[in-house]
């Protein structure tokens, strides 16, 4: 026989205050707990196990919403269906289409924050918000992560990708890798429609077909000495930074940014630190005695952090002014980065110096991720001869025949 329902009159449930369980009937409980909170639970039997199911406060879930929600659970019972595994599902399908909804610009962000602390600067960050602000929010950037296709890539990259190819790369890099992401978050499903290979290669021609790789312009290394001459009879910060980035081969930002704190004057020894090298470790470089001497001679001068300090305080000179300064000489035809290359060529094509040695030189990242795992020394020794022997020649004014340096091993 049956159990009899609704034992427990309204006013009864306002009035009992006894801590325990007490029956409404077909599985129905008031339970009081000791401190006197009262709540609904749900007791059934499925495959032989007794589960005990809530169905809320009594503040929230009335007496008459109890009786209609234990009525729901048997019935799913009684088709050996398990109430509160049914819930979970409902639960966790509710939470997904919640998921789902999120729009790519807030996964953007997401993943950006996400990878912030990884990376180099806040520089970077700041370069991947502005791509995808520019080329990708305006065509997709409110749709959820979910419904991103081949078709709204494409509509975003079409446009940029022949005028622009270097930009609509890394702006199809970052789409890519947001939206594996997503993926796995459980925010989307399928493949990804930036994806290139197998994919958007049969849509797009490849980068290098239609873009020429350009390099910066660069000084003859056969030229250096003349124009070494004529830089140093420049008077200024300016000149003198210059000096710098042409003697250790550094990167313009590299020698702008020095700070004094950076530089061992006793051991002859600049360390720049990681997070101003664009390899992302600690950078030694050796000096060589004319860099020695030009350090010196700043530092009688110093009244900043800076060695070459700008026209705002706390701040280095500017990259500007080394082109300025260019541009006064009337060399328009040449940049300051390129004096790396044309380091890097002297060292090529003359001198015995290893391929290793140029490039650890150079502060260039090793490609091969094995032997980078296994590489622990910077050559420091053997840079110190390269560098002595780079500034030597940086002072020798070239005749037109160009004999070929012999350097001590």
């Amino acid at each position: 026989m049956a159990r009899a329902l609704h034992r427990l009159p309204a006013r009864k449930v306002e009035a009992l205050t006894k801590p325990g369980l007490h029956n409404d009937g077909g599985g129905l409980y008031l339970q009081i707990s000791p401190g006197g909170s009262k709540s609904w639970k749900y007791r059934y039997t499925i495959q032989g196990r007794v589960r005990d199911m809530g169905l809320g406060a009594l503040a929230e879930v009335s007496l008459a919403e109890a009786r209609d929600l234990a009525a729901q659970n048997r019935k799913l019972a009684k088709r050996g269906i398990d109430p509160l595994a049914q819930r979970q599902q409902e639960r966790a399908a509710k939470a997904l289409e919640a998921a789902r909804a999120i729009t790519f610009r807030d996964m953007a962000a997401m993943y950006i924050d996400g990878r912030r602390a990884s990376w180099r600067s806040a520089k970077h960050a700041l370069q991947w918000e502005a791509t995808l602000k520019t080329y990708a929010f305006p065509i997709f950037g409110q749709l959820p992560v979910q419904e991103v296709d081949t078709a709204l890539v494409m509509k975003a990259l079409e446009p940029i990708w022949r005028e622009k190819t270097a930009t609509a790369g890394r702006v199809r890099e970052r789409v890519e890798a947001i939206l594996d992401a997503a993926k796995a978050r459980g925010f989307r499903e399928g493949e990804n429609p930036a994806r290139w290979r197998g994919h958007l290669q049969n849509l797009l021609p490849k980068p290098s077909s239609i873009t020429k790789v350009r390099h910066h312009p660069a000084l003859p290394f056969t030229e250096v000495g003349a124009f070494m001459t004529a830089v140093r009879a420049q008077p200024g910060q300016s000149a003198r930074a210059l000096e710098l980035v042409i003697l250790t081969a550094t990167r313009t930002s590299e020698a702008l940014g020095a700070r004094w704190a950076e530089f061992d004057l006793e051991q002859g020894i600049w360390t720049i630190p990681a997070d101003r090298i664009k390899a992302g470790r600690e950078h030694r470089i050796p000096l060589a005695a004319p860099v020695m001497a030009l350090l010196r001679n700043l530092l009688e001068e110093r009244v900043d952090e800076f060695v070459f300090p700008g026209g705002k305080k706390g701040r280095p000179l500017s990259n500007m002014a080394l082109i300025s300064l260019l541009h006064r000489m009337g060399r328009r035809d040449i940049v300051p980065h390129g004096f790396r290359s044309t380091f890097r060529d002297w060292a090529a094509e003359m001198t015995p110096f290893s391929r290793d040695v140029a490039e650890m030189a150079l502060a260039h990242a090793i490609e091969n991720k094995v032997e980078a795992a296994y590489r622990r020394g910077d050559l420091l020794v053997k840079r110190q001869k390269l560098m002595a022997a780079w500034a030597a020649y940086c002072f020798r004014v070239q005749q037109p025949s160009i004999v070929r340096l012999v350097l001590a091993s």
